[in-house]
This record gives structure tokens, sequence and C-alpha cells, in this order.
């Protein structure tokens, strides 16, 4: 008898060392077999040691079999001990019923340090990000320590709710507790201080003993990238993998992508896309999401979309990633196959496909899909987006449907400042200057303009073209102290340059302290929109000296410069050179802008020649075959302009600007019955004609007319004051020289 005792016990000993192994190694279901089965048996547990693990066991199960556990505990007396009281509130966090965790520690008699992590713990983990805090300054209270783990959350908690100077109270509060050198707490102490100070985050990294872990340097790559630091952010990342030997993971990788893109540095977005497929990180959605941006941001679409087709796996991320290149580098026909695949596959479409969608019809200048996208969106439920209904607003706007976009715009009960802005570049778009600075001040009445808005209103400015306006636009923006800022800046000296006023563009130039590429091109641009071509190729040259590096803006804009100014020869030597010598892969706008200024110097075999060698990724869209189209028309190549004038209907057949285009051909060409052809073509096709117009101001406002208009009420008024201007108009090449050479 006795020795069936002894054997039962070694039985029972044995079979509580496997259910605590079984929770060690993850195996609920076995731990919690085993303890059925000693239940089964009649056989009491010598200690409450295997509580815990059979606690956890059910935390990871079932939540009902560990409120049925709970209570056989407390039948049986073992609720007091603090290790199984520990394990039992673990189990209702776990499981997110807080109030019976609380109750649970409530009634604990002992707490120790892991009673008040275990409440820390959960209360973050179930989102309570308030109560979380709170429970961690009751523990410190309690004169309690925090574990690492509650440490991490702590400190994430404060980058969450931005509490920074809380968050550098608690480095002081760990540096003191000895928990500074620990890895973990380290990264996240970086995290907090990338978002404050990158100059303390770079001092507390290089501080740090261990500098092997990938953690730290994303951590610092990302913060770099994230302020607009991208260069320094490369940096790191060249560091980390030359210098300190790591890997990078996918995360580091996303950040370097977008570095990439904020630079517009494909070669380099491109050797990184290489060691993506050499460390097999082409799996990761976020990589690939990212590599379809960068490809996009940087004009090429055909490899974004090479990106997207590799991806094995792909959210709505990735698809609305992909419209929205398309959408950016003006590929609608590619967009809207791309939209028939979506509904083929099912994919679920969200708010910003939609907005994506509305970029797409803005292209095509179809009113008609324009509405109905506008139908679908109140059918969803998102007419109360007001990401949404701006895009909305916005696409009414460019498909010259300015009316429906105002009822909508007035029908709108909250209307934040993107609204407002939307609205005025609407109506400047639509050569309602007028109306758009109405809305201005309308807007000024109820919120606060930004940067966006007063760049809306120049460009109104710009169209109104009247002298005043245009200076009362600009002292808006000195006494927002925003005329100095590269932005607006370069806004200003956009608005005077289309109105001919190059002078006051050299000042507002001169006014911006810090100069970049960007004011730097708009300068450029300006000279070349003036006819002043010699004088942009000067300015170009100075851009150099001032160890300021071109970019493709620049580009587009010296060569648009040779175009007007009829520098073909400077303009076709500067593209020939742009990737030799100036680093610079020249895109579609560029060939589109040499086409144009070979086509108008005449040189129409050099035009096809160019095109025929456009690289094999970039097709000659319509803006090409319409600059081609158009310098037919005024050449009087009727071959060539017939050929082009298809291609274009081809690709744009919605587009009023090629069945005019080709209609003014033919008749220039005597051909008027083709000419007729061409204008029945278009309203056959429900096309919607815009006739050139001008702007003229009396009294103060800004009246349309159109050539020819003899029923104008103020025709010979019109006429009179027409024919004044044409008299009077000339540059003082003198004065825009000195104000050339003050840069």
């Amino acid at each position: 008898m006795r020795f069936s005792n002894i054997h039962s016990g070694l039985r029972l000993s044995n079979s509580i060392s496997t259910i605590k192994e079984a929770s060690s190694s993850r195996k609920w279901q076995e731990a919690l077999q085993l303890y059925r089965e000693i239940r089964l048996s009649g056989s009491q547990l010598p200690d409450s040691s295997v509580l815990p693990s059979i606690l956890k066991a059910c935390s990871n199960v079932s939540f009902k079999l560990g409120t049925a556990m709970h209570g056989c505990l407390i039948k049986q007396g073992c609720q007091s001990s603090t290790s199984v009281a520990n394990s039992t509130i673990d189990l209702y966090m776990k499981w997110g019923d807080l109030d019976s965790a609380h109750r649970a520690f409530v009634s604990l008699k002992n707490k120790d340090s892991v009673s008040w992590n275990v409440m820390v713990h959960g209360n973050f983990s179930n989102g309570g990000v308030v109560a979380g805090l709170w429970w961690f300054k009751m523990a410190r209270f309690a004169n309690f320590q925090p574990n690492v783990a509650s440490l991490v959350l702590v400190i994430h908690a404060f980058r969450e709710r931005k509490s920074y100077s809380e968050g550098f109270a608690a480095h002081g509060y760990i540096i003191r507790s000895g928990f500074s050198a620990i890895l973990s707490v380290q990264n996240s102490l970086l995290s907090l201080y990338t978002e404050v100070d990158l100059f303390l985050a770079h001092k507390l990294f290089d501080e740090m003993s261990v500098r092997n872990d990938i953690v730290s340097w994303s951590v610092m790559t990302g913060g770099f990238v994230q302020i607009g630091e991208d260069e320094h952010g490369l940096l790191m990342f060249r560091d980390m993998v030359t210098v300190a030997g790591i890997s990078p993971d996918g995360v580091t990788i996303v950040s370097v992508l977008k570095a990439c893109t904020n630079l517009r540095d494909i070669s380099l977005g491109t050797m990184v896309h290489g060691l993506v497929v050499c460390r097999g990180l082409e799996d990761d959605l976020f990589v690939g999401n990212s590599l379809i941006d960068m490809y996009s941001k940087c004009s090429k679409v055909h490899s974004s979309f090479k990106a997207f087709k590799a991806m094995p796996e792909k959210n709505i991320v990735s698809w609305n990633s992909m419209l929205s290149a398309y959408a950016l580098n003006e590929k609608p026909l590619e967009a809207a196959a791309l939209l028939r695949t979506m509904v083929e596959e099912g994919v679920e479409k969200d708010e910003v496909t939609f907005v994506n969608v509305l970029q797409i019809v803005k292209q095509f200048l179809d009113s008609l899909q324009c509405r109905s996208v506008h139908s679908a969106i109140i059918r969803r439920g998102y007419e109360s987006n007001e990401l949404v209904m701006n895009s909305v607003i916005d696409a009414y706007a460019k498909c010259n449907l300015i009316e429906l976009a105002g009822i909508l715009f007035d029908g709108m009960k909250k209307k934040d400042v993107v609204t407002w802005s939307t609205m005025i570049a609407g109506f400047a778009y639509n050569g309602d200057p007028d109306k758009a600075i109405s809305i201005f001040k309308r807007m000024n009445e109820e919120v606060k303009p930004n940067k966006v808005s007063i760049m809306n209103l120049m460009e109104a400015c710009a169209v109104s073209a009247e002298s005043r306006q245009l200076k009362w636009a600009h002292g808006i923006a000195v006494r927002r102290c925003l005329a100095s800022e590269v932005a607006v800046g370069t806004a200003i000296i956009d608005m005077y340059s289309k109105c001919g006023d190059i002078a006051a563009s050299i000042r507002a130039f001169n006014q911006i302290p810090e100069k970049n590429v960007v004011c730097w091109s708009a300068m450029i641009s300006a000279f070349g929109i003036n006819g002043l071509a010699h004088e942009a190729l000067i300015l170009f040259e100075k851009m150099k000296q001032n160890d300021m590096k071109p970019n493709a803006v620049t580009a587009l804009s010296v060569l648009s410069a040779c175009s007007h100014g009829g520098l073909v020869e400077e303009g076709f030597s500067f593209f020939t050179s742009m990737a030799k010598k100036h680093k610079i892969t020249p895109g579609l706008e560029h060939y589109s802008c040499v086409v144009d200024m070979l086509a108008r110097a005449g040189k129409f075999k050099d035009a096809l020649e160019l095109i025929e060698k456009m690289p094999e990724e970039m097709e000659a869209g319509a803006s090409i075959w319409g600059t081609l189209l158009s310098s037919c028309r005024s050449y009087g190549n009727i071959v060539l302009g017939s050929g082009a004038a298809s291609r274009v209907l081809e690709l744009e057949p919605l587009n009023s600007t090629g069945y005019m285009l080709a209609s003014n051909l033919y008749a220039n060409c005597g051909l008027m019955s083709d000419s007729a052809k061409m204008r029945r073509l278009a309203k056959e096709r429900g096309v919607k004609v815009i006739a050139g117009y001008s702007l003229v101001h009396i009294n103060s406002l800004s009246l349309r007319f159109v050539a020819g208009d003899e029923f104008n009420p103020r025709a010979d008024e019109i006429y009179l004051m027409v024919e004044q201007l044409h008299s009077v108009m000339k540059i003082d090449y003198l004065q825009v020289l000195d104000a050339l050479l003050s840069i």
C-alpha cells in the first residue's frame, strides 16, 4: 500500500513537471489535458506552483475555461497566492475584461512588482494609453519598479500623445533606475527623440554601447527622412551597411526608398530595388508599395507597374498607389484598364480609390464620367469625407463644370482650408479671377488662409493680370510673413512673370533669403515665357556658379526658354548633354519640349527622328503630337499635320484641342470640307469646344471677349483698348539687364 502511494506521488510530480514544461513550450492544449487528467483521477495538487501555468494556458486557449478555473481557485482558497492572482489578472487582461482584472488586483493583499506591471502592460495592450500611464504613475507612487516591457510601452505612449516633456522626465527616471543600458529601452528613447530633436537623438545614438542593432539604425535613418533631412538619412543608411555591417530589413528599406522619392533620385532608388531583390524582401508588402511610389514620383510609371506586378500579395494601398502613379504621370488609359482589373478581381474600393479615380477623370475632361463618379461616392456614403468632396469639387472645376462645383461648395456645411483653396483654384482655372478673389475674401472671414490658399490666390491674380491685384496679393503674403518662404516666393515670381512684369519677378526672387532649385527654376522659366531666352541661359549659368544642382524642372525651364526664344541649337545642345553633363535623365516632358522647339523652327524631320528615338518605356503622348500638329498648322504642312491629328484624336478623343487644331490646319490649307468635318466630328462625339478668350479690365471688372465677337455690347471699347495695348507693348531690355545683374 505504501509502495502504491509512493508510485502515485511520483506520477503526480511528473505530471506537474510536464504541465510546466508544456506551458513553457506554448503547448497549451497539452498542459490543460494533463491538468484535466489529474482532476479526473481525484488527486489533489501538492502545491499551487503549477496553477500559474494552467491559468496561462487558459489565457491563450479559452476565456470561458479561464473564468471557470478562477472560480475553482476561489473555492479552493488559492486566490490569495500572489503568483496565482497575478496570472488571474493577466488572464482577464489578455481577454480584454479590464473590470474583472481590476477587481482581482484590488482584492490582492500582497501586491508585488509583477502585479503592477501586469496592470500597466494590460491597460496599454487594450488601447488604454491614458489608463496605462495612470497605472504607471500609481506603481511609482507605490514604490514598485516597472519592468522593461512596461517602460517601452510607457515611452511609446508619451510619443503617441506627443507628451515630450514627460518623456524626457521618464528618461531621467530610466537613468536613475538603471534601465538606460537596455537596448529595447534605448531604441524606444531614440524613437522619442527623433520626433523632437534629432541632434539629441544622434547624441544618444553615439553614446550607445551596442551599435550592431538594426532597430537603432533604422530609427535614426527613418528619423532623418521624416523631418526632410533625406541626405543625412541616406548617409546613416550607408554607414549602417558599410561600417556596422548590418543587413537592412523591410522597415529600413521603406525609409530609404522614401528618401530616394523625396530627392527624386531614380538611380539610387533602382540600386535599392536591387538590394531588395538580393535580400529577398520582395514579399514585404510595405516595401512593394514604397517601390511603386518611388518609381511613380520619379516619372518611371512603367517600372512602377513592374514592381506592382511582381508583388505576390497586394492590398488596397497597392492598388491605390498604382492608380495614383498613373494619375500622376498622366496615363488615364492605363489607369482605366487597371480599374477594370480591380472590378474583375473583386478588389474593394475605398475613399482613396475614388480620389484617384477623380484625378484620372480630370485628365479625360469627361464631365459625364465626373458626374457618374460623384453618384457612386454618394451611394457609398463617402459624401461626408472632406478629402473626397474636395476632390469632387476639383474634378468638376477641371471638367469645366465650375457651376456644379460652386453649388457643391455652397452646400457643404463644413469647409476646411483645402475646400476654400480648391474653389479659388477652380475659378482661376476656369478664367474667372474675380470670383476666385471674392472666394478668398470670404475665406478670410471664416478660415485662416494657409500657404496653398495664398498661392492659389496668386494664380487667380495672374489670370486677372491686373496690376493692383498683383500688388494686393503680394502685400497679403508680406503681411503674413510668407513672401520670403520659398514656395510662396516662387509663386510671386510666377505671378509677376505671367503678367509680363519681369522686373518685379526679379525683385521677388532677390527677396528670398535661402533660394533652392525650385525658385531658381521658376526665375529661369520667367525669363523664358517673357521671350528673354538669352537671359534665361545666363541665369542658368549663375545658378550653377551658386553650387545649385539643376533638376528635371530646371532642365524643362531652360528648354522651354530656348523653344520660345528660337534658340534651337542651344536648346538641342543642352538636351543632348542633360544626362551626361547634368545627370538628368530626360523625361517625356523634355522630349515634348524639344519636339515643340524643332517644330516651331520648321525642322519637322528632326522632330520626327527625335520621336522615333524616344526610349521604349516612353510613348509619344497627345502633348507631343499636339505640339507637332500646332506647328504644322503654322507652316501649312498638311501631310505631317494629318498624321499628327489622327494620333491626337486617338489618344484624347474627348479633348477639344485636337479637333480645333486639325480644323484650323485644314482651313489654313484651303480644305474647308475637311475643316468642317473635324468640327462636326467633335459635335457628334459630344466634345465641348471651349473657345479661346482674353480678359480686359474695365472699371475694375475682368471682362472676357472672344476674337470676332461682334455681339459683345462693349466690343468697340475692347477692340480700341487692344489696339492701344499693341501699340505700346514692349520690354525695357536695359531695365531687365540691370535687374539680372543684381541677382
